[in-house]
């Protein structure tokens, strides 16, 4: 996520992509923070969720069945896809102002340094609620407490996943850039709707490969292929007016594919195997992230104070907006001292409020705000482009 804020600060290239288009594409910008918006609501469900998804506090309504959960179904085959394509083209856009060299310096320092020493100098808290949330805190009631304070620096990962995956794939374009030299880039401008569409098929192919074990959310296959699609594809203005022209209809098709996918799969794990594999899945991600690109370039291409703002702050909410969830549903929800509404809300709000103050809080610290958020100490502005 980190590398979306920081690289949608440069403009996107023109038709030949070797000049620069001066003006911000800040449709870019308004997907980004209205996608982070979409994954905080997206996770004070999940934390409370009835269809028996390990890791979280669950059920707390007593309800058989919990319907609005269905919002899950709807969002989690296309949030993350969306936002490596998102990444994709900001890494196009980056590497068209500076060396390689300069690219990987910043990729390390924005989200190597925060998804690893991160981890040690702050998140081994959100490590110690989601510890708290599982029966995890009972096994390390029997270790040494240097073991143990390992266990909660590796359960804090929590969403830097995301950073870990993009600095991987940011390694991996660097090396792919050497070899095509444009090359590969140049001729998927010329590309039309059929061959988007057909993209899907490839699409479902990257889901069935490099998946991890047991931690599912590493899919480098699938992310994988989102950022290099971006990179490649989206890029290119002329991909982004087609996907204007073709917005509504995609809209309507990603509709019809999410109802399909929420009614044939409501009450299995969406987030593991089979489910995350399935065509359906894949292709609904797909479309839902075409439709996102053309309607965005079409209708969110502005900017205003409120939009300004949330991209500003965006970064702190995704980073830090799980331990506000976490900490309500550990201390409150846990206990079972209040209506199950009201758990909801508060998490909600929790949510917005810890990680707009955690991250102006921290990004005022020097050299701490360096290992958790990767902003530079001789830039304190870093902190409003990130």
């Amino acid at each position: 996520m980190i590398d979306i804020l920081v690289l949608l600060n440069y403009t996107i290239v023109n038709n030949n992509c070797e000049s620069v288009i001066s003006m911000r594409k800040h449709y870019l910008d308004n997907i980004r923070w209205i996608t982070v918006v979409v994954v905080v609501i997206y996770h004070v469900l999940y934390m409370y969720n009835a269809e028996g998804i390990p890791g979280v506090v669950g059920n707390i309504t007593g309800l058989e069945v919990q319907y609005y959960d269905v919002f899950q179904y709807l969002t989690f085959p296309w949030f993350m896809f969306l936002l490596f394509i998102v990444s994709g083209i900001s890494s196009r856009c980056y590497l068209e102002h500076h060396t390689g060299k300069e690219f990987l310096r910043s990729r390390t320092r924005k989200l190597l340094v925060p998804s690893t020493l991160g981890l040690f100098a702050f998140q081994f808290i959100q490590g110690y609620f989601n510890t708290r949330s599982t029966d995890a805190m009972n096994m390390m009631r029997t270790v040494p407490l240097p073991i143990a304070f390992l266990i909660m620096v590796a359960s804090g990962i929590g969403v830097l996943w995301y950073i870990q995956l993009l600095w991987v794939f940011s390694i991996f374009l660097i090396l792919i850039r050497k070899i095509e030299k444009n090359r590969l880039w140049k001729p998927f401008a010329k590309i039309n709707i059929i061959i988007l569409l057909l993209l899907s098929v490839p699409v479902f192919g990257a889901a069935q490969i490099l998946n991890t074990p047991i931690i599912c959310v590493y899919r480098f296959g699938y992310y994988g292929l989102a950022f290099l699609l971006g990179y490649f594809v989206f890029s290119h203005e002329e991909v982004i007016e087609i996907l204007k022209k073709w917005s509504v209809v995609l809209i309507i098709v990603s509709v019809i594919l999410g109802i399909a996918f929420s009614i044939k799969y409501f009450g299995e794990n969406y987030a593991d195997t089979p489910v995350y594999k399935t065509i359906l899945f894949t292709t609904f991600g797909w479309f839902a992230s075409l439709a996102w690109l053309g309607a965005g370039a079409k209708y969110l291409d502005y900017t205003d104070k409120y939009t300004s703002w949330m991209n500003r702050h965006s970064w702190g909410i995704y980073i830090f907006h799980y331990l506000g969830i976490s900490i309500i549903a550990v201390e409150i929800a846990t206990r079972h001292i209040m209506p199950a509404i009201f758990i909801y809300l508060l998490s909600l709000i929790s949510a917005f409020v810890t990680s707009i103050v955690l991250y102006e809080l921290i990004s005022r610290i020097p050299i701490y705000r360096w290992v958790v958020l990767g902003i530079k100490e001789n830039n304190r502005t870093d902190k409003e482009n990130v």
